[in-house]
């Protein structure tokens, strides 16, 4: 089966992103959210975006306008009629991803595959809101999405083999480098790797041992990391790192994935990193500034 078109449901940053580049591929790629105003901001991140790649030249106008002309809107997940392949890309809870996989079994046909972006969720607690478990798996993107070249194939309980190879080879189409978890445990490869860095790091600015910038700095000249653990949670999102470690340890009950105290009250005070202005660091400049008293 060859994917040629694509629905994604959320138009945030991860969606808008596997939009993007489905949409260069080639690939016909309907973008959905529950309100047009949405849409319309991931279409016009999804501009700037493309935007920056032809003003480098690494793409041609040609292939900028085709890109562009590929995308469409919706706010109906029955507009997922005629889709090959759908990628959900919704809030990290599982509740959500749930009634999302319920509504898209129902609507899509019966070969379609259905994806999601979960960065952290068992694929087979998706799997289980749906009659087609053997269709469903995770592609798991790493943001920003046209930039980053991992995707992470995650396999369900009773994802079929024929889905996993056609998920992989549509994900390499799109310019990915793919690795394929072959066992559903919540964080996957990346993630289970990744977040008990930067839960530490969050233990040690709670504990007082150093400023964030002081931390992210050992990691970035001593392991020659692009950016440190508490940049990436800010970047990321720290309630989307909040969400993901939650899942891992209810998964897992492994307390080193429980979050900090700390990361919980940043959250609940709304401090949730760059998208807001603020998070371990301070962004409402423009600049990423250290504002940290502890």
């Amino acid at each position: 089966m060859k994917i040629e078109r694509v629905f994604v449901v959320g138009s945030g940053l991860m969606g808008s992103g596997i939009t993007q580049v489905s949409a260069q591929s080639g690939c016909k790629v309907i973008m959905h959210d529950i309100k047009q105003e949405f849409c319309d901001r991931g279409m016009e991140g999804i501009k700037k975006s493309l935007g920056k790649f032809l003003q480098k030249e690494k793409i041609s106008q040609d292939h900028h306008d085709a890109a562009l002309t590929n995308i469409t809107t919706t706010t109906s997940l029955e507009d997922a009629k005629d889709a090959d392949l759908v990628v959900e890309a919704v809030f990290e809870k599982i509740e959500v991803k749930r009634e999302v996989f319920g509504t898209l079994d129902k609507v899509c046909p019966p070969e379609a595959i259905l994806a999601t972006n979960t960065s952290a969720i068992p694929i087979s607690d998706i799997a289980a809101a749906t009659e087609r478990p053997e269709k469903v798996l995770g592609t798991h993107f790493f943001s920003p999405v046209p930039l980053m070249k991992l995707c992470e194939i995650i396999t369900g309980v009773q994802t079929s083999d024929e889905t996993i190879a056609t998920a992989k080879a549509w994900a390499e189409s799109v310019g990915k480098t793919t690795v394929v978890v072959k066992k559903d445990h919540a964080g996957f490869i990346a993630n289970r790797l990744a977040l008990p860095m930067c839960l530490e790091a969050v233990r040690m600015l709670e504990a007082g041992v150093a400023d964030p910038q002081d931390i992210d700095n050992a990691m970035r000249f001593g392991y020659n990391h692009p950016m440190g653990p508490l940049e990436l949670v800010d970047f990321t999102g720290i309630d989307v790192m909040l969400n993901a470690s939650q899942a891992i340890y209810n998964d897992t009950q492994d307390p080193k994935f429980w979050p900090p105290p700390l990361m919980q009250r940043l959250v609940r005070s709304g401090l949730l990193g760059r998208k807001t202005g603020k998070g371990f660091y301070d962004y409402s400049s423009g600049k990423k500034e250290n504002y940290w008293k502890g």
